[in-house]
């Protein structure tokens, strides 16, 4: 797994003048304008209740609503997001700081322009009777994990003082089996995923949320390219505006969140359980205190410092004009 218009007060104010002009609709040719510009999501992996807030957004109309008709394109290790949104097929695509850094480096015009997930979902996941609570409990242990995640493993140590070579790396499917089994003492994995199925399985696994430990790099990040928010930046404003009033739903009922997401994919082999339990480990990594003073998807001029400062150890350099809060701004203004 790889790892969101109009201001609530402005949506608020327009539905009350409706009400008070006695719901009266809008005129064929109105509401036919605004229905007719197309506009892709390229999601970063397939359907799940790990983008539910768009499912939500769109299945209430709140894009249609906005003048967009937004089509959700699945990801997948055959779909990376990052082609379709260069060339312009997709207007936005949700990626994460790495991967967008790299696509930089390869002279790709790309924004970061907001963040749903205000924490890295990586964790250590480990079993009670040999917990890793902290990255100093690494040292001796083995860990599976893909040998991608590497750099992963060793920023962590390099933010924490944590002896890399005391760490046994096991190369591993992304499976909690071999941790199950006692093949390994942990996994680098994701909150959301790998601790979810140990979970079904009655098994209560101890994760170590890297993002607490130094771990900055955002993730679930939302990319455009300079020429879209230069001559697209209406749709660009409207597309984000719709995606952050469905993940403000999602956060008000997750559960739901689950059942549209199986209602809308019942052929994608999703269970409501899991989903359920999914969408709840996934609100705190997107909802924080900065989310509560600024809104759904912000990012401060601390958090791209602490990100600039991780990617460098993943050997990416960027600078901070890889950021672009203006439309955040924007939207949250109202």
């Amino acid at each position: 797994m790889r790892v969101n218009t109009i201001s609530r007060r402005g949506f608020m104010c327009s539905t009350l003048a409706v009400g008070a002009a006695g719901l009266l609709p809008l005129p064929f040719s109105a509401r036919a304008a605004k229905a007719n510009t197309a506009a892709a999501l390229q999601l970063s992996w397939l359907h799940s209740v790990q983008f539910a807030g768009s499912y939500i957004a769109q299945s209430r109309g709140y894009w249609r609503d906005l003048g967009l008709d937004v089509t959700l394109n699945p990801g997948g290790p055959n779909a990376p997001v990052e082609p379709p949104v260069v060339a312009g097929t997709a207007l936005i695509g949700v990626s994460a700081a790495d991967y967008t850094a790299a696509a930089v480096e390869q002279g790709a015009p790309f924004r970061i322009i907001g963040a749903a997930m205000q924490k890295n979902p990586f964790v250590i996941a480990s079993l009670p009777e040999k917990p890793v609570r902290s990255p100093k409990d690494l040292e001796g242990m083995s860990i599976g994990m893909s040998l991608s995640n590497t750099p992963v493993l060793q920023a962590l140590c390099t933010l924490n003082g944590v002896n890399f070579d005391a760490i046994t790396i096991v190369p591993t499917q992304y499976d909690a089996a071999p941790l199950l089994a006692g093949q390994v003492d942990c996994l680098l994995c994701w909150e959301t995923d790998l601790p979810v199925a140990m979970i079904m399985r009655g098994v209560e696994p101890v994760t170590m949320l890297m993002a607490d430990h130094g771990y900055a790099v955002q993730s679930q990040t939302y990319i455009a390219t300079t020429d879209s928010l230069a001559n697209r930046r209406s749709e660009v404003l409207a597309l984000l505006r719709g995606e952050i009033r469905g993940w403000n739903d999602y956060q008000a009922d997750p559960t739901a969140a689950a059942a549209l997401t199986i209602d809308m994919f019942p052929d994608a082999g999703l269970d409501l359980k899991t989903q359920v339990l999914q969408a709840e480990k996934q609100v705190p990594l997107m909802f924080s205190e900065v989310t509560r003073d600024h809104g759904f998807g912000w990012f401060t001029d601390d958090s791209i410092a602490a990100n600039i400062e991780t990617l460098g150890l993943l050997g990416r350099k960027v600078s901070a004009d890889l950021w672009d809060r203006s439309l955040l701004e924007e939207i949250h203004a109202g």
